[in-house]
């Protein structure tokens, strides 16, 4: 490479790049601040793969903080091999650090990570089998297709012959081999993505850490795009940790979601416990919309004003999670039983969301509720909802108040 054209590539990059030889079985990342584009190194030693049953990935009381904010406090989390986990979380939660440690961006403060049985975060990037897709997909502009996923293994020294199978390889499990020749800038957004999965993919990492691929991309691309993303996952094998602050995006596609908020974890669960049983009122608003009935129990039984229904556990103040759509509308006829609260209820604002109806209600004290119901006719007036006790979702006493 020309001395000029060098430069270019590390400035489009943003970071320099160190590549070692690949073992025979993974490649490495291509990712590293602390060496040369075109200085190969020595070989890694082959890490030991997680036992039958343990992690790929253990993150042990991880901190980190830069200056006086501290971005993450006693993160631990184990990533099971062959994992889709999302570290869901809002902007400033301290996810993309995370992401960064795990890369080996950045080190932690305190606190230890462990990948296939060995200390990752005492090694440099370029000898973690990491390799990390961006927001920003950081095609090289002056190489076409073929050769941006080519690249890494061009600076590693494996042989034209294997550069082409790998590379053939990976740009048919993304679609993208009809443009192997093609520059980046006649891409779309969406095509331009693939190709930076590809890049990853073609060093056949342990782990592939994804920072918001997605968010670049319109609505109607990013739903697509999240569905050949996770066919990907399961057809290559390889654990993804996937970086998000969309809720949705996390539901579609995880097998479990770490939930970070102001650098701790919240909860760690699979998306339908996360969203049908979150453990905290912090959860329960910020995955999908919810209504907090902050309530008393007595004897078995949790009381919101007029309201009454079975609750086990401790007695004294209580926080309930009731999601919108777990409201329903009824017949006044309808029969009663212990396990369903029945109530009248004014109707007030309606907005209309396509194929379901948020509906604000007013109880007979005063008290509001969201409703969420499918889109058939304007309500108006007086109507009849009901719940079920069981959808009435106890939260921990720690959010209780």
């Amino acid at each position: 490479m020309e001395r000029s054209e060098g430069r270019a590539v590390t400035a489009y990059l943003g970071t320099t790049a160190g590549f070692a030889r690949p073992t025979k079985s993974h490649g490495v990342s291509i990712q590293n601040r602390d060496t040369h584009l075109t200085q190969p190194q020595e070989a890694p030693k082959a890490p030991e793969k997680a036992a039958a049953g343990e992690p790929l990935l253990q993150i042990r009381s991880v901190a980190k903080s830069f200056g006086p904010r501290t971005v993450l406090r006693d993160v631990s989390l184990d990533v099971a091999p062959g994992e889709f986990l999302t570290i869901l979380g809002e902007s400033g939660s301290g996810k993309t650090t995370l992401l960064r440690l795990i890369a080996g961006f950045e080190r932690p403060d305190t606190g230890e990570i462990w990948m296939g049985g060995e200390r990752l975060d005492r090694l440099p990037p370029h000898r973690r089998q990491v390799n990390t897709v961006f927001q920003h997909y950081a095609l090289f502009p002056h190489l076409s297709v073929f050769e941006n996923v080519a690249y890494g293994l061009r600076a590693q020294g494996v042989a034209k012959a294997e550069i082409a199978q790998r590379v053939e390889q990976a740009l048919a499990m993304v679609k993208m081999s009809v443009y192997a020749r093609a520059a980046p800038s006649k891409l779309s957004g969406g095509q331009q993505q693939r190709v930076a999965l590809a890049r990853a993919l073609v060093n056949r990492p342990l782990l592939l850490l994804l920072d918001e691929p997605l968010s670049a991309l319109d609505a109607n691309l990013r739903r697509q795009m999240q569905g050949e993303l996770k066919m990907l996952q399961r057809e290559v094998g390889i654990t993804f940790l996937f970086v998000t602050h969309d809720q949705d995006e996390a539901m579609a596609l995880s097998d479990r979601i770490a939930l970070l908020r102001a650098g701790e974890l919240e909860q760690i669960a699979a998306p339908r416990e996360i969203y049908n049983r979150p453990s905290t009122a912090y959860t329960a608003q910020f995955v999908g919309q919810t209504n907090l009935l902050r309530a008393e129990v007595v004897d078995g039984v949790a009381r919101w004003g007029a309201f009454s229904w079975p609750c086990e556990g401790r007695p004294g103040p209580a926080t309930f999670s009731l999601r919108p759509e777990h409201i329903r509308l009824v017949s006044p006829a309808d029969p009663d039983d212990q396990q369903t609260v029945r109530f009248l209820a004014t109707i007030g604002q309606q907005t209309f969301c396509g194929d379901t109806d948020l509906i604000e209600i007013s109880c007979a004290d005063g008290r509001a509720l969201r409703v969420r119901t499918p889109s058939r006719r304007i309500l108006e007036g007086q109507c009849a909802f009901a719940f079920s006790a069981s959808d009435a979702v106890r939260l921990h006493d720690a959010e209780e108040s």
